[in-house]
């Protein structure tokens, strides 16, 4: 049948109609807040490129663990910016560094909040790279040195485990992390704590204002011996499969809003989790266009995160979180 006796509008009649056959909704649960926490004291600093978001100290970092935790935010991504660095990236696996000292500290204040620690070397080491670098013997050309970097990214995990967060998220795309990770953990007696694996992570140019942030912009070249290319597809279905086999608990594509038919591919082909980063650019885009009054922040912002979910996400990381939190709350 057809029209008129099918009239797709009656659905759409009021918004209490519209609320009662909608298809997917965005919660507070959903979220999870990325947190800057940085060396020295009394540091509340602005990042340039992405407004309304800080470098906190750790003096200062209970007022933002406060406000998520009140929020009802049910976790935080929390990334380390040290003082110190080397090629090795040792301060990321070390037991008193910026990212574990911050761990204990929000554990101990909100035990209830999940602390999910980021697990990469670049923002530690001094090239900005996710591992140790190697260069060849002849040609003298660097890349990463895939195998060498697996104990390091084992051992912070370790540490980061050991320090208390609840999930650890590698991020730095070595073939072979997760199970590296998995057997580190297990090892130590930590075999309950999931692995949230940047199962699907595209070298993207939507990184840019986070690099400002974590201070972590590779010193030469770049990430695409490492990162996905982003015209490819099927390979983000290699690349989850072989996480899942190695035993990653949740699977995240980075990022989230150009690759939204990955989301998609991983929803219909995985029965683990699948997490969206709505990365530091897509932010950043919706924040300078609303401050020049080009756009309705909250009705643009709420779209995104809806076509999300639509798209298969389980998990929504953004630094919108704190936003749609008080705009869920305010009805």
């Amino acid at each position: 049948m057809t029209f008129p006796v099918v009239r797709n509008r009656r659905l759409r009649g009021s918004s209490a109609i519209r609320r009662l056959v909608r298809e997917n909704r965005v919660t507070i649960d959903d979220l999870v807040q990325p947190v800057f926490v940085t060396e020295g004291e009394n540091i509340k600093h602005e990042i340039a490129s992405m407004p309304g978001v800080y470098h906190f100290s750790l003096d200062r970092l209970d007022e933002e663990i406060d406000d998520i935790a009140r929020l009802g935010i049910p976790a935080v991504l929390l990334f380390g910016v040290p003082d110190h660095k080397d090629a090795e990236g040792t301060s990321a696996f070390d037991d008193e560094g910026i990212v574990q000292r911050a761990t204990r500290r929000i554990k101990a204040r909100h035990p209830e909040l999940l602390v999910i620690a980021d697990t990469c070397l670049c923002q530690f080491t001094d090239t900005g790279h996710c591992g140790v670098i190697h260069h060849h013997p002849v040609t003298g050309q660097a890349d990463v040195a895939n195998d060498l970097s697996l104990e390091l990214l084992a051992r912070t995990a370790v540490s980061q485990a050991k320090a208390g967060a609840d999930i650890i998220a590698p991020s730095n795309m070595m073939d072979g992390y997760v199970q590296a990770i998995r057997s580190g953990l297990d090892d130590a007696g930590y075999e309950n704590v999931p692995i949230m694996a940047y199962s699907v992570k595209y070298a993207s140019a939507y990184y840019g204002p986070f690099r400002d942030a974590a201070h972590s912009s590779p010193q030469f070249g770049d990430r695409k011996t490492y990162q996905m290319d982003p015209a490819n597809g099927r390979e983000a279905l290699r690349e989850a499969e072989n996480d899942v086999l190695e035993g990653a608990d949740f699977l995240m594509v980075k990022p989230a809003l150009a690759y939204m038919d990955v989301i998609r591919m991983l929803k219909d082909n995985f029965d683990l989790p699948v997490v969206a980063y709505n990365v530091s650019a897509e932010y950043a885009m919706i924040k300078a266009a609303a401050l020049q009054g080009w756009i309705n922040e909250q009705a643009i912002v709420m779209e995104t995160m809806v076509s999300f979910k639509r798209a298969g996400a389980d998990i929504i990381l953004t630094y919108f979180s704190k936003d749609i939190a008080r705009w869920l709350q305010e009805g």
